[in-house]
């Protein structure tokens, strides 16, 4: 039987009147590649801001590897007085945050790369590497663990390697080629260890050679690092090419999941999503 690692239900998240996401349920298992689809504003980069705990759900719950990290207004879970009586509240029973999760082995990407420019391809990946440093602000102010320094150097100049970019080690973020940058930015979500990456739209804006090479890029590190990955995605061609399963989303709703065989011949999905692409 597959092992669980993120199991996601009844996930809802509101915005005044505006529903992001409806009643979202999905799981993924260790070892797997799972994307999630849909047209822009079909509520994929939220979903993934609540696994993270960027964002509260209003509704539902989330868990990885058994604990449960989020649960916001349980359904049915009523809130009661001291007189035992339901006060009309629901129960706010746990919310992790972004760097809780990122310390139980979540890590993930963002849409827009948000890499420290300025800095040098090595500094942005060792700076990630202090996620799991055990030095506090004051041993780090009066360098007291020189032996863990050593040690986060000695593993960036690792990751960096193989991920193929030992050569750029010097170069400054904002000088490398767009794919490169989105290589590096997956770099350094790998430096915190994790064993669930979310990739949120990884080939954006990449051309089609950039795109095959991303391909083989996620297969690599999925292998290499032990990984479980979660991927939302436009780009149709590396969608059907690398996932095991896909969940797709239209107007926050889940409206198909299954194979890339079975979702490629989804006329709901065709309708909603892959159509509107092949009118474009």
């Amino acid at each position: 039987m597959a092992e669980n690692v993120l199991h996601v239900e009844n996930m809802t998240m509101q915005f005044g009147g505006v529903v992001a996401v409806n009643n979202l349920s999905l799981d993924v298992n260790r070892g797997e590649i799972v994307a999630l689809i849909g047209p822009n504003g079909a509520g994929k980069t939220t979903a993934f801001n609540m696994i993270t705990g960027v964002y509260a759900p209003t509704n539902g719950k989330i868990s990885f590897k058994g604990e449960v990290m989020l649960e916001n207004h349980p359904q049915g879970k009523m809130v009661k007085n001291y007189l035992g009586e339901n006060d009309g509240r629901y129960d706010k029973t746990i919310v992790k945050t972004p760097d809780q999760i990122t310390n139980l082995g979540i890590a993930r990407t963002f849409q827009n790369i948000r890499l420290f420019k300025s800095l040098t391809v090595f500094d942005n990946v060792l700076i990630a590497r202090h996620m799991r440093s055990k030095a506090n602000v004051f041993s780090a102010t009066f360098c007291l663990n020189k032996k863990e320094e050593q040690e986060n150097r000695k593993k960036t100049l690792e990751l960096l390697r193989m991920v193929g970019l030992e050569n750029e080690k010097d170069e400054i973020a904002s000088s490398l080629p767009y794919g490169k940058q989105r290589r590096l930015e997956i770099a350094r979500a790998l430096a915190t260890e994790p064993e669930l990456l979310l990739l949120d739209e990884p080939a954006a804006g990449m051309n089609p050679q950039e795109t095959d090479e991303l391909s083989e890029f996620i297969l690599k590190i999925k292998n290499e690092f032990h990984l479980t990955v979660l991927v939302i995605e436009h780009h149709m061609e590396l969608v059907m090419s690398i996932s095991d399963r896909i969940y797709v989303l239209d107007f926050g709703k889940l409206i198909a999941q299954g194979t890339p065989e079975v979702i490629q011949n989804d006329p709901k999905v065709i309708s909603a999503y892959l159509g509107v692409q092949e009118d474009e």
